[in-house]
């Protein structure tokens, strides 16, 4: 989770559903936002033919525009060696300006509060990199090999009891919470959807698997730094399974490093798409982290 906020364009339509019904599309922003959760539960089933045409409208409107926005925009990097280098630099820049939201969670945050995050980013940990096994077979061998290793720690090697998911579990069962991921649907904020859906999109959805791998490079870097507040809140709080934060301060910099591998095993990188994804992922998850502190701080406790 990164922590730093981003703006989605606004946006709305109506858009028709396998049932019938209107499906609309807000900014991820919008208090009455209901296409997340609408696509959140196409991605999670195999879509009708009515599904399938709501699922490709809803991404039109909402994710489409900001990554074609940011490829067009990118600089004209001369190789995949100076793309990241920059992506070194931006990283370097977002950490240097954390927002205040960070701080509040490390230093500040009620056990209440704390839980408040927890719950806004269930939907993903709960399920936690199953959505980006797609990817693998679309990208070229060499490269789809450094996601796979990376994919095979965030899945715990196929031991169950070491899968991110279910440190996870592990955390919402030691916070009292609920570890069925329909009790979260409700109370899940749309930039927080947004976060979850993000992942589908790149890993299966996206017109390039390249989006992909330019988020994913950005993501497992920023976790080195944007997972420090968790952590601290963590144990600041006295919470015993921590391992969720802690083991992705610990395993992260080996993803990172598999990941800037992917890119470089490319022998024909998009470098204008590749950039797009580090954007797009930057913008998007720093809303959601945003969000999810909003949340909390209505807490009361």
């Amino acid at each position: 989770m990164s922590a730093t906020p981003s703006a989605s364009p606004s946006t709305s339509a109506s858009l028709s559903g396998s049932t019938g019904a209107p499906v609309v599309a807000h900014s991820v922003t919008a208090p009455a936002a209901t296409a997340q959760r609408d696509l959140h539960a196409f991605y999670r089933r195999v879509p009708s033919l009515g599904d399938y045409g709501s699922m490709a409208a809803i991404e039109e409107r909402w994710i489409l525009p900001v990554a074609r926005g940011h490829e067009a925009a990118a600089p004209r990097f001369a190789n995949a060696g100076e793309l990241l280098g920059a992506l070194k630099e931006f990283l370097a820049e977002e950490e240097a300006a954390l927002p205040e939201s960070a701080t509040f969670l490390a230093e500040q945050a009620t056990l209440e509060q704390f839980k408040a995050v927890v719950a806004q980013f269930a939907l993903d940990g709960l399920t936690e990199s199953e959505s980006l096994l797609p990817v693998v077979p679309r990208l070229p061998y060499r490269s789809g090999m450094a996601v796979f290793r990376v994919l095979i720690d965030e899945l715990g090697c196929g031991n169950e009891e070491k899968a991110h998911s279910q440190l996870y579990r592990d955390l919402l069962t030691e916070l009292g919470m609920s570890t069925r991921l329909d009790d979260y649907l409700d109370t899940t904020s749309p930039e927080c959807y947004a976060y979850v859906n993000m992942f589908h999109w790149l890993a299966s959805r996206a017109p390039s698997p390249q989006y992909f791998l330019g988020a994913y490079a950005y993501f497992e870097t920023s976790v080195l730094y944007a997972f420090q507040s968790y952590a601290r809140a963590a144990r600041r709080l006295g919470i015993a399974h921590d391992a969720y934060y802690t083991e992705h301060l610990y395993i992260d910099t080996y993803h990172s490093s598999h990941m800037r591998t992917a890119i470089r095993a490319l022998d024909e990188p998009d470098l204008a798409k590749i950039w797009a994804g580090v954007r797009l992922a930057s913008e998007i998850v720093g809303a959601a982290t945003e969000a999810a502190v909003a949340r909390a701080r209505e807490t009361v406790g």
